[in-house]
């Protein structure tokens, strides 16, 4: 079996990061808007968690209409009651979540 050279190395190396940015920046969001401490493992009551609302998510792709309204209810007071995390959400925000979710959110 041949030995990979450098290039072949960091072109690997460059098509990983690029596919996995879009996860460590919504991860790092969940981490930073404290997500993590409702939708974690294990969630806090009987709150999804990341895992669950992707499965519940991931018959929207494709479907931007719905997309786009789950990105709106994700930021309404009266949705589950008040939350005020994801009322403090911006638009960009609620929507690179909703997008995450809707593809598997990994």
């Amino acid at each position: 079996m041949k030995k990979p050279n450098r290039c072949s190395m960091v072109g690997m190396l460059l098509v990983l990061t690029l596919t996995t940015q879009p996860v460590l920046a919504s991860m790092n969001l969940a981490l930073d808007k404290g997500c993590l401490s409702c939708h974690g493992s294990p969630p806090r009551g009987k709150t999804p968690t990341f895992t669950q609302l992707a499965e519940r998510y991931a018959p929207l792709k494709g479907q931007e209409s719905q997309i786009k309204e789950k990105i709106k209810h994700l930021r309404e007071h009266h949705l589950f009651g008040g939350v005020p995390a994801h009322e403090r959400l911006s638009a960009d925000e609620a929507g690179r979540f909703v997008r995450w979710l809707v593809d598997g959110g990994h």
